[in-house]
């Protein structure tokens, strides 16, 4: 199963034996480490669970959850869930490293964009300022009409000044450019969704 769990480390850059400088991702993914696996049977669609990171504090709930796992001082600051077409061949305690993963191959990464906080219509989606000549007086970035004579009423889905960035973002067919699984890292070429230490998914075709 080709799944991993990891972190952002940063982008650099890496050069090849042609001599040819490719843009790559340092993500440090792993170990991580199966804590439950779900079935149809059971569950009512097949899943396999894994663990990632150490934490602190976990709640009963959590601690006798993951304990399950059979690894001592296992404590994951993260748990994320993948769906799979069929069972695979996985234990509760086995653990996933980049080493499932080879140079060349295309991956899909899940992260969480950078939040921007609260912000206008122009920043947010690149609406157009109102004209500053000829004496005008009020404020030119605002919205302007945003209703209309039928229904009475602002549609659903207008375009409107709000909370930007912080959600998930998926980037496809990210080429594997750089493995390294003494520590633990992995290198994909192109930039990745979300800040330095936030956390992201990895997801192989196999």
């Amino acid at each position: 199963m080709q799944v991993i769990i990891g972190t952002k480390i940063g982008m650099t850059q890496i050069i090849g034996e042609d001599g040819v400088v490719t843009p790559v991702t340092i993500l440090e993914a792993g170990p991580t480490t199966v804590t439950q696996i779900k079935t149809v049977e059971t569950d009512g669609y097949n899943a396999v669970q894994l663990g990632f990171g150490q934490g602190k504090n976990l709640s009963k709930s959590v601690a006798g959850h993951v304990k399950k796992a059979g690894q001592a001082e296992f404590t994951p600051s993260v748990i994320r869930e993948f769906r799979t077409a069929n069972i695979p061949e996985l234990k509760l305690g086995d653990t996933l490293t980049v080493a499932n993963f080879v140079l060349g191959e295309k991956v899909t990464v899940t992260g969480t964009s950078k939040g921007k906080g609260f912000a206008g219509t122009v920043k947010r989606h690149n609406f157009s300022e109102n004209r500053h000549t000829h004496g005008f007086k009020g404020n030119i970035r605002r919205v302007g009409s945003i209703g209309s004579m039928y229904p009475q009423k602002v549609i659903k889905g207008k375009r409107m000044p709000g909370r930007m960035g912080h959600d998930q973002v998926t980037v496809k067919n990210l080429v594997v450019a750089f493995i390294d699984t003494e520590k633990n890292l992995i290198g994909v070429k192109g930039a990745v969704p979300g800040p330095k230490k936030s956390v992201v998914t990895i997801e192989g075709k196999a």
